[in-house]
């Protein structure tokens, strides 16, 4: 895949508006208040994703794993997890197959994605089920179950270092202001959050 013209620059820029100020520590989750701008929330996402990677190599290589980092997992994996992949496959891939030009090939991106994805889909459930195992008291992870853990790390830093590379750069690029106000608000109601300018009045 070629980088189209301007990529490059699109992409600091992106990296600098999501570090002015707005990180976290990524050991919570994305602040919904980026969803105002949803590609920073997107950034955000992703960088948690790799704390959450490094957690899961830290429960699968230790004899006693602990507890609040198995919990912080499976919380993750449960709740926020099943939202992103909604938010690409729902919104942001169908997006960019509508803006992105023939040369960016962005297709043969997007379809390499969505075969991770469904891999995710099959590799998450038995990871969730060894955690579980471990919340409720269990001993430390069999050696079947820290292979798994670990192939499960390897494939979701792979992915997320072609998602960085090339999904989201494309996204900068090639989206209007009109589909990144779509993509907000279609982000903020899977979450069951009302529109930004919306307030309460008391009384």
């Amino acid at each position: 895949m070629r980088p189209a013209p301007g990529l490059a620059a699109k992409e600091g820029s992106m990296r600098s508006h999501a570090d002015t100020g707005r990180r976290s520590d990524c050991l919570r989750p994305t602040d919904p208040e980026l969803l105002s701008d949803p590609l920073a929330f997107f950034h955000e996402d992703h960088l948690r994703e790799r704390e959450i990677c490094a957690m899961l190599e830290r429960i699968a290589t230790a004899d006693v794993p602990r507890s609040f980092e198995v919990t912080h997992v499976l919380g993750f994996l449960r709740d926020e997890l099943p939202l992103h992949l909604e938010d690409e496959e729902q919104d942001l891939f169908p997006l960019l197959r509508r803006r992105c030009e023939p040369p960016d090939e962005i297709g043969k991106a997007i379809d390499r994605l969505v075969g991770d994805h469904r891999r995710s889909d099959a590799q998450t459930p038995p990871v969730e089920a060894a955690l579980a195992r471990l919340e409720r008291g269990g001993e430390g992870l069999s050696p079947a179950e820290r292979e798994r853990v670990v192939a499960y790390v390897g494939h979701t830093r792979n992915h997320l270092i072609f998602e960085n590379a090339i999904i989201l750069p494309f996204a900068r690029l090639r989206l209007t202001d009109s589909d990144l106000h779509t993509l907000s608000l279609r982000m903020r109601q899977r979450r069951g959050l009302g529109r930004p300018t919306e307030t309460t009045h008391a009384g």
